[in-house]
Order: C-alpha cells, then structure tokens, then sequence
C-alpha cells in the first residue's frame, strides 16, 4: 500500500512507502502522526451506509459490477450506475450517499472529462462531496499517481479520501472486502487500513496490496 505525508501529495513526486499518514493537513503542516488519524473530525457515525458505486464511462461496467457485489456483501445494496455525463454524476451524489466509489479517467493535470467533453477537476469533485456529506470518495479505476497530486487537493476537506494508483489485479477485491469487513463493524477507516495494511516495506504482505493513496480527512468516521 502506498501513502504520502501531506507536503508530498502537494509539491513531490509520490514515492513507495508503507506507513500511513494523514493528508488531509495543508501544505507545510507535515504528518500528524497515526493517532490523528483516528481523532481528526471528531467521532461520527453511520448506519446503514448509503452506498454509489459509480462510472463515467461505460468501459469500466465490468469493474463497477464487481466492486458493488463486493460492498453488498457488507451493506444494503448499493446503487450502481454509468453516467452519461459529469452534472449527472455531480446531481446524483447531492442525493445523499455516504460513499462514493468512482471509476473515471484522470489527466495527468488532474480533469476529469466525461464522453461529451465536459470536464471537472478533482479538487472540485472532492469540494462537491463535501457539500452533499458524503463521507468516503474512492477513486477505484487506475490512474497514474501525477494526476491525483496535481488535481486533487484534500487538505482541510472533510471526507476520506482514496485514489488508486494500481489495483494489483486480482489482490485489490480480498483487500476491499477485508477493509469494508471491517469498516461494516463499526471501525473506523484508518484503522481497518492499518490493520491489513503493512506498515513496513520489508512485509510480506506487501505484495497483496494495491497502490493507494489515502486522505483520512474524516478518520473519525463510522460506516456501518
């Protein structure tokens, strides 16, 4: 699993690293350390997760299929759907979900652009989340990590936030039902992550995980 410290994910290349830290701090304020993580925001809590397993591009159906079998393993059956175009999405999330799970391209400068040429960039999409309380945005489909760093500023917003960098093929689906396991219990996201997550580059387990990215701006937070 891939993390970054705050000024990284702002100024740096991303570089291979286990240990987690909170991004959701602003460039300059550096690591909060892991017990941050779990206090930042306050404790709240949710039951009966409302759940948009989402694509903006009917390429990904496949994949949208399978990541929703997975969250219904854990919560109530989550609304899967391909939008047309991104004001859809955008309408859409402002109905009230609580998790948000994208697939869609990234640039490299960070745009999201839909099949009509419409186009938002992430920080926008994250600052739409907020908006409509949605406490969880993952952004499933492999983009390269140069785009997320360049367009998606999380710090100071009020959500978690993952950006996914490399599935690592077949390993991504145990590592997502292990964590939403976890998170369907009660605990929080960080730590669910810590738990399965290796926080060592020497790990064996290493290899069992996909690259991310994770914002904990809402560390807090209980899905259940």
């Amino acid at each position: 699993m891939l993390h970054v410290r705050a000024n990284e994910l702002h100024s740096q290349p991303v570089a291979s690293g286990t240990r987690c830290y909170d991004l959701s701090c602003s460039p300059g304020e550096g690591s909060l350390g892991i017990r941050n993580l779990f206090s930042k925001g306050g404790q709240d809590e949710v039951v009966d997760a409302k759940i948009l397993v989402a694509s903006l591009d009917p390429k990904f159906l496949e994949l949208t299929k399978v990541d929703s079998n997975c969250y219904s393993q854990f919560y109530h059956t989550p609304t899967v759907r391909v939008f047309d175009g991104i004001q859809e999405l955008l309408g859409t999330i402002g109905k009230g979900y609580d998790i948000v799970h994208l697939f869609c391209d990234v640039s490299p400068d960070g745009t999201i652009t839909d099949n009509h040429g419409a186009k938002i960039v992430g920080t926008s999409l994250i600052q739409s989340c907020c908006d409509s309380d949605v406490k969880l945005l993952w952004v499933a489909r492999e983009n390269k990590a140069e785009g997320y760093i360049k367009g998606f500023k999380a710090a100071r917003k009020r959500l978690n936030l993952v950006m996914t960098i490399n599935r690592n093929g077949s390993k991504f689906l145990p590592f997502l039902e292990k964590l939403l396991s976890r998170m369907s219990m009660g605990e929080t996201m960080p730590g669910a992550w810590i738990s399965i997550s290796p926080q060592s580059p020497n790990d064996p387990r290493q290899k069992d995980s996909p690259a991310c990215i994770f914002a904990a701006g809402r560390g807090g937070v209980k899905l259940r």
